[in-house]
C-alpha cells in the first residue's frame, strides 16, 4: 500500500541473455510480470527482424485454433475420409456379347459431363465404327479426385474389336482424363464382380463408421486441450515478440534486452533469471536521462478508484496519486448528491452481493459490457451505497420521508400551553400553523442526527433544506479545494522545487482562503452565533460577500467586530499573491539562470576549483536549457487558470445542492403520484390493488432514482474529482508502466472470442 500514494521507483536494468536460454529466461519473466521491455531496434521494420517466422508459425497456429473453439477437428479430419465406389449396374445397359462378333472386348469408366459429346465424337472418327459406346448419366454429383469438386459425371461401356482398336481407345480414355475400371466378358464373371464390390462396399462402410465414432471421442477428448493449447501458443508467441525487441551482441551469441523493472524487484528479478536457465545470465543497472513509467500496485479493493484516477490521465513519475483520498472524497461527494437512506441502502445491498459472489466465473465473464461495468466497480458501488447511507442520515431521508428516531426537537403543545394557539379559532381558521421558537418549549434544541424530522411536515422545508445544503455545498467545495492545494506540497518537496512552496503553494493558499475561506468562515460563524430565537436578526452573508470586494460596509449591520477592516485585509492579501503567483516562479528561475552561469564561469577560472566542476554542470543542466518567455508564458496561463478558476470551481460545486434537491424532488413526487395512491385506497380490493402498485414503484424506483439519478450523480462526482480537485497538482501526463506478463492474456482471449 505503500506505492499508493506514489508511483513506485523505478530502474532502467541491462540484461545479457545467452542465445540458448533467452527464451528459457524470458518465459520465467512473462510468469513473473516483473518487467518492461524496450525496443533496441526502432529503425528495424517487424517484417525484418530475427524471430518473424516463428511470431507468423504461431499467428497461423493460432488461426487453427481459434477456427471453431470447440468442434474444429472433427469436422476438418472427417472430411478427409471418402469413399468412391463405381457399380456395374447403375443405369448402364449391359451388353449381350452373343449378338456381336467374336472377339469382342469390352472398356468401362467414368467421364465428366461436359466431355462425354466430344468423347463420343473423337471415337467414331478415330475407330471408324469399330466401336459402341454405350453411357449412363449419373444422378449424384461425385467428388473429382483430382481438383476435389463436386461435378456431374457419367459412366460408360466401349465396345471394340482388335487390339489395335483397343489401344486406340485406351489413348483416348487417357486424353480425356477418364477413369478407367476392369470390365469382365462373361456374365458370370461380371456378377461375381459386383458380388465382391458390394462385400467390400459394405466392409468399408463398417470400417470408416466405427473409425469415425473413434476419431470422435479421441477429438473430443483432445477438443478439452484447445485452450491449455491456446494459451501455451500466446505465451510462445509474446516471447517471440519479446525476443524481437531485443538486440544481438557482435558474435551473435548473447542477446541484450533494456526493461524498466522496479528497484524493489531487482533481486527478483535475478533469481528469475537465475531459475529461468542453467546458463548464466547478468542484469545491471544503468543509468538513464528518459522519464520512467508509472507504476502503482493496487487490489481488488483500490484498483477501480486508480481507473478512475487514470481516466483523467496517468500520473506523471513519482507524482502524488490521488486515488488513495479518492477512496474516500468520491463517495462522499456521490453520497451528497445522492443522499437517501432506502436508496442507498439497496445499492449497498446489490454491491454487497457482487462482492461476495466475486469470484464466481459466470458473473467475471460475460459478454455483456454493462454487467462488466458494474461488476469491476463492485468496490466502488458498494461505498457509494454506504454513504449514501450515511448522507440519507443526515438528511433524514428514506424514500422522501423522514425517520422519527430520537424524537424532534420541536414541541407544539407549548403553543397551546402559553395561549398563542387556541383549539377552537387557530385551528379550524388556519391552514398553516407558524412554530414561534421564541415561546419557551416550542424549540428544546438540535436533533441529535441530521435534519430534525418535523421538516418533513413543514411548507418551508424546500427553503430551508435550499439554504442548508448550498451553504453545505460551499463548505466541501472549499475543503475538497484546499485539501488538493496542500497536497501539491509533497510534489514540491520530492521533486526538491522548494522555491514552489513560496512562490506558487503559498499565494495559492492565500487566494483561496483569503476570498472564500472567508466565506467558510462566515457561514460557521453565523450558524453557531445566532441561534433560532434571534435568527431573524441575522444579516446576509451574500451582501457582507458582495460589500467585501466592494470594499463597503455602510448601511449593513456587521456580522462581527472588526469585520469590515478585516475584510480589507484580506482582499489586499488576496489582490497581492496574484502578482507573486504570476511573476515570482519566473523571476525566480531567471535569476538562478543568470547567476548560475556567472558562478560556472568564475569555476572555470580557477583551477583549483575544477572538481565540482561536474556537479554544477549537472545542477545547472536545466538552467542553460532555460527560456524565460516560455515560463512565464506557462506561469501565467497557470494563473489566469487559478485565478478564474477558484471562483468557477467554487460555484461548480454547487451541484451538490442542485443534485440533492432534484433526487429529493424526484423521490418525493414518486412516493406521492404512485404509492401513496395505492395506501389511500381503503376498500376491500385495496391491499390487491397495492401489489401493483408497489411493483410500479419499485420499477420506478430502481430505474429512474437508483440506475439514472445515480449514473448522473457519478458523472458529476467524477467531473468534481477530474476539474475541481486533481487538477491543483496532478498533471496526469506520465506513461503507464505495462509489464510482460502473462496473467495479462486471457483479457486478449475474451477479445478474440476464445473464451
Amino acid at each position: 500500500m505503500g506505492s499508493l500514494f506514489r508511483s513506485e521507483e523505478m530502474c532502467l536494468a541491462q540484461m545479457f541473455l545467452q542465445s540458448g536460454s533467452a527464451y528459457d529466461c524470458i518465459s520465467e519473466l512473462g510468469e513473473m510480470g516483473l518487467v518492461e521491455f524496450r525496443d533496441l531496434n526502432p529503425s528495424v521494420n517487424l517484417f525484418q527482424r530475427k524471430f518473424v517466422t516463428e511470431i507468423k508459425r504461431c499467428e497461423e497456429m493460432e488461426r487453427i485454433l481459434g477456427k471453431d473453439k470447440t468442434g474444429w477437428l472433427v469436422p476438418n479430419l472427417k472430411a478427409g475420409v471418402k469413399v468412391h465406389v463405381i457399380s456395374y449396374g447403375t443405369g448402364l445397359p449391359m451388353c449381350h456379347p452373343v449378338s456381336l462378333p467374336s472377339p469382342c472386348r469390352f472398356i468401362s469408366g467414368l467421364i465428366q459431363r461436359v466431355k462425354i459429346e466430344a468423347f463420343e465424337r473423337m471415337l467414331w472418327r478415330v475407330c471408324k465404327g469399330y466401336t459402341i459406346l454405350s453411357y449412363s448419366e449419373i444422378d449424384e454429383y461425385l467428388e473429382d479426385p483430382d481438383t476435389g469438386e463436386p461435378t456431374k459425371s457419367v459412366v460408360f461401356l466401349i465396345s471394340y474389336w482388335g487390339e489395335q482398336i483397343g489401344q486406340k481407345v485406351k489413348k483416348i480414355c487417357d486424353c480425356y482424363h477418364c477413369h478407367v475400371y476392369p470390365y469382365p466378358n462373361s456374365n458370370e464373371e461380371r456378377n461375381d464382380v459386383v458380388e465382391g464390390l458390394r462385400t467390400r462396399i459394405q466392409d468399408l462402410h463398417t470400417v470408416l463408421h466405427r473409425t469415425e465414432d473413434y476419431l470422435r471421442q479421441v477429438l473430443n477428448k483432445a477438443s478439452e486441450s484447445v485452450y491449455t493449447w491456446v494459451i501455451q501458443v500466446k505465451k510462445m508467441k509474446s516471447i517471440y515478440y519479446m525476443l524481437n525487441l531485443c538486440s544481438f551482441d557482435v558474435t551473435n551469441k548473447c542477446l541484450i534486452a533494456e526493461v524498466w523493472c522496479p528497484v524493489n524487484d531487482l533481486p527478483t528479478l535475478r533469481r528469475a533469471l537465475e531459475e529461468g536457465s542453467v546458463m548464466p545470465s547478468f542484469v545491471n543497472r544503468i543509468p538513464s536521462n528518459d522519464t520512467p513509467p508509472t507504476l502503482i500496485r493496487t487490489n481488488k479493493f483500490t484498483s477501480g478508484f486508480q481507473s478512475i484516477v487514470e481516466a483523467y490521465g496517468v500520473g506523471n513519475y513519482r507524482e502524488v496519486n490521488p486515488a488513495p483520498y479518492t477512496v474516500i472524497t468520491f463517495p462522499f461527494l456521490f453520497a451528497v448528491m445522492f443522499g437517501d437512506l432506502g436508496h442507498g441502502m439497496i445499492m449497498a445491498l446489490f454491491a454487497l452481493w457482487m462482492v461476495l459472489y466475486e469470484d464466481n466465473r459466470k458473473l467475471k465473464r460475460t459478454r455483456n459490457e454493462i454487467w462488466n461495468t458494474f461488476f469491476e466497480g463492485r468496490y466502488i458501488i458498494l461505498m457509494m451505497g454506504l454513504f449514501s447511507v450515511y448522507t440519507g442520515l443526515i438528511y433524514n431521508d428514506c424514500f422522501s420521508k423522514s425517520l422519527n428516531i430520537f424524537g424532534s426537537g420541536w414541541n407544539v403543545n407549548a403553543m397551546f400551553k402559553s395561549g398563542n394557539w387556541t383549539w377552537d379559532s387557530t385551528l379550524r381558521t388556519n391552514a398553516f400553523l407558524t412554530l414561534d421558537p421564541i415561546v419557551p418549549g416550542v424549540f428544546n434544541g438540535p436533533y441529535p442526527l441530521g435534519i430534525d424530522p418535523i421538516w418533513n411536515l413543514a411548507s418551508n422545508r424546500l427553503t430551508f433544506l435550499n439554504s442548508y445544503k448550498m451553504k453545505m455545498s460551499v463548505i466541501v467545495g472549499i475543503i475538497h479545494m484546499s485539501f488538493g492545494v496542500i497536497l501539491g506540497v509533497f510534489n514540491h518537496l520530492h521533486f526538491r522545487k522548494k522555491f514552489n512552496l513560496y512562490l506558487v503553494f503559498l499565494p495559492e493558499l492565500l487566494f483561496l482562503l483569503c476570498l472564500f475561506g472567508y466565506l467558510v468562515f462566515m457561514i460557521i460563524y453565523k450558524w453557531l452565533a445566532f441561534s433560532a430565537r434571534d435568527s431573524q436578526m441575522a444579516p446576509s452573508i451574500l451582501i457582507h460577500f458582495i460589500n467585501m470586494f466592494l470594499m463597503q460596509g455602510d448601511g449593513v449591520p456587521p456580522l462581527f467586530p472588526g469585520q469590515v477592516g478585516l475584510q480589507v485585509f484580506l482582499v489586499v492579501i488576496a489582490l497581492l499573491s496574484v502578482p507573486v503567483l504570476l511573476l515570482g516562479k519566473p523571476v525566480y528561475l531567471y535569476l538562478l539562470h543568470n547567476g548560475g552561469a556567472n558562478l560556472m564561469g568564475m569555476y572555470r577560472e580557477d583551477p583549483i576549483l575544477s572538481v565540482p566542476m561536474s556537479f554544477f554542470n549537472f545542477f545547472f543542466f536545466f538552467f542553460l536549457q532555460f527560456d524565460f518567455g516560455d515560463v512565464f508564458l506557462h506561469q501565467s496561463i497557470h494563473t489566469i487558470e487559478y485565478c478564474l478558476g477558484c471562483i468557477s470551481n467554487t460555484a461548480s460545486y454547487l451541484r451538490l445542492w442542485a443534485l440533492s434537491l432534484a433526487h429529493a424532488q424526484l423521490s418525493e413526487v414518486l412516493w406521492s403520484m404512485v404509492m401513496r395512491v395505492g395506501l389511500r385506497m381503503d376498500t376491500s380490493l385495496g391491499i390487491m390493488f397495492l401489489v401493483p402498485v408497489f411493483g410500479i414503484f419499485a420499477v420506478l424506483t430502481v430505474s429512474i432514482l437508483l440506475v439514472m439519478e445515480g449514473l448522473s450523480a457519478f458523472l458529476h462526482a467524477l467531473r468534481l474529482h477530474w476539474v475541481e480537485f486533481q487538477n491543483k497538482f496532478y498533471s496526469g501526463t506520465g506513461i503507464k508502466f505495462v509489464p510482460f506478463a502473462f496473467s495479462l492474456l486471457p483479457s486478449s482471449f475474451e477479445h478474440d472470442g476464445l473464451l
